[in-house]
C-alpha cells in the first residue's frame, strides 16, 4: 500500500541519477526561491499582513510551544490519513485555503486554473476564493473529481451574492465558506506604501465581471468601462455579517454554510445554534487584524465547544506537514495550507503547487510512522502538550 511518504524514497532514488527535487521541500528554501521570482506587488500582498505583522509571525511561531510525545513499538506500517468533509471521504485533512490573489501567482495570471489543477493531481480539496482571475465554474470543472469549497465574500448586494453562491451550487462546490472578517481590509503597510491593491487595477474580478446580478448594475460591460466595473464592485464589496444575517444566508442555498474566521469558543456555539454546518478557525493569516493570539491557541478551546457536532477547519500559519499533524491533535478536521501553495504556483504553476502539497503530505505521514500513530484519530486521542519554548 502507498503511502504519501514513500515519496522521500523517490527522491533519494531520483538522487542515484543525478536527479534533484525541481523545487524546495521546506518551506524556507521555497519561500526564499519564491522571493527571488515573484513580481515584488505580488511577493508584497502575498505575504503582507496587518499592521507590524506581530500575528501573522505568531500563526507560525505558535505552533512551535505545541509539541507531541512519540509513542513506541506501535505497528505503523500502514498509515491512514484518511478524512470526511459533508459525505465525502478525502485521502488526507490537507486543502488549499482561500487566496485572494491566486490568479496572479502565476506568470500566465491563471494561478487560479493551476491550483484547480493541483488539487485534481492530489487529491487535495481547494477553497476557492471570489477572487479570481478565471470564473469559479471553470475552476471547479479544473478541479476534476477532487472535491472543492467556494469562498463568499459577501457582497451588499443581496442580488449578487445569491447569484454569486447560486452559481456556486450548480458548478458542483460541495460547501459555501463564508469569510466573516473582511467587510473592510485590515490596515497592511506593505501594500498602502506602495498604493498597490490588485483589485482596483481589475485583478481577480473575473467572477463579478461574469456575474449576471453584478453586471446589471453597470451601464456598460466591464472591458467598455474597466473603471466604472471596478468602482462597481468597491462599492458592493463587503457586507457587515451579523447574526441576524443567518437565515437569509441559510436560504440562498441547500449547500452547507461554513464560517470562516470563527475564533472564540462562544461564537463557535452560537454559529452552530444559528444554523452553520461548519466551523472554519482563522485569523485570515494575520492579514486583517494584528495585535491577536496565534490561531493554533485558539483552536483547542473552539474544537471543544464544536464538541464534534460539525467538522472543524483550520488555517493561519501552517508551513509544514508537522503544522497540519499539530492542527490535528488539536481538534481539526481539515487543516487549510495557504502562502506555502502560493509560493509553489509562483515557481512552477500546478506542478509546482502539486510538489508543495505532496510534501506537506509526505512530512506529515511519516511524523505519524516515527511517533507511532498510524491513524489520524490516534493524532486527535494523543493530543499536543503546550511547552515553554
Amino acid at each position: 500500500m502507498p503511502h504519501y511518504g514513500d515519496l522521500q524514497n523517490a527522491i533519494y532514488g531520483a538522487g542515484l541519477s543525478g536527479v534533484q527535487p525541481a523545487w524546495p521541500v521546506d518551506f524556507a528554501t521555497l519561500k526564499a526561491r519564491a522571493e527571488a521570482a515573484m513580481p515584488p506587488s505580488v511577493l508584497n500582498y502575498v505575504q503582507g499582513g496587518c499592521g507590524d505583522e506581530w500575528t501573522q509571525d505568531e500563526n507560525a511561531r505558535a505552533f512551535r510551544h505545541w509539541g507531541m510525545v512519540p509513542r513506541m513499538m506501535v505497528d505503523c506500517a500502514q498509515r491512514d490519513l484518511s478524512a470526511s468533509l459533508f459525505g465525502r471521504t478525502l485521502p488526507s485533512p490537507l486543502f488549499m485555503a482561500p487566496v485572494g490573489v491566486t490568479g496572479i501567482c502565476t506568470q500566465d495570471g491563471h494561478g487560479d486554473l493551476a491550483a484547480a489543477h493541483a488539487s485534481a493531481a492530489t487529491g487535495v480539496p481547494l477553497c476557492a476564493s471570489t477572487l479570481s482571475n478565471d470564473p469559479l465554474e471553470d475552476v471547479k470543472r479544473a478541479c476534476g473529481d477532487t472535491p472543492a469549497l467556494f469562498q463568499l465574500y459577501t457582497p451588499r448586494d443581496r442580488d449578487v451574492a445569491a447569484s454569486l453562491v447560486s452559481r456556486a451550487e450548480a458548478a458542483g462546490y460541495d460547501a459555501i465558506v463564508v469569510t466573516l472578517d473582511t467587510w473592510v481590509t485590515g490596515w497592511r503597510p506593505r501594500d498602502l506604501n506602495v498604493s498597490n491593491f490588485p483589485q482596483l487595477r481589475g485583478h481577480v474580478l473575473t467572477n463579478y465581471f461574469t456575474d449576471p446580478a453584478f453586471l446589471k448594475l453597470l451601464a456598460k460591460p466591464p472591458q467598455e468601462d474597466p473603471r466604472a466595473a471596478i468602482g462597481t464592485w468597491g462599492a458592493t464589496f463587503g457586507k457587515v455579517l451579523t447574526w441576524d444575517d443567518m437565515p437569509w444566508l441559510t436560504s440562498l442555498t441547500t449547500l452547507p454554510i461554513v464560517l470562516k474566521g470563527i475564533c472564540h469558543p462562544d461564537d463557535a456555539r452560537r454559529a452552530i445554534d444559528a444554523g452553520a454546518d461548519g466551523i472554519y478557525v482563522s485569523n485570515h493569516g494575520g492579514r486583517q487584524a494584528n495585535g491577536g493570539i496565534g490561531a493554533i491557541d485558539m483552536l483547542p478551546a473552539v474544537a471543544a465547544a464544536v464538541a464534534g457536532r460539525v467538522p472543524v477547519l483550520f488555517d493561519s500559519g501552517i508551513r509544514s506537514g508537522t503544522d497540519m499533524i499539530k492542527a490535528i491533535a488539536l481538534g481539526a478536521d481539515l487543516v487549510g495550507v495557504g502562502r506555502p501553495y502560493s509560493y509553489g504556483l509562483a515557481l512552477g504553476g500546478a506542478e509546482g503547487c502539486a510538489h508543495v502539497l505532496r510534501c506537506l503530505l509526505a512530512e506529515a505521514d511519516l511524523l505519524m510512522a516515527v511517533n507511532g500513530l498510524p491513524t489520524l484519530e490516534a493524532v486527535r486521542t494523543a493530543g499536543a502538550v503546550r511547552t515553554d519554548r
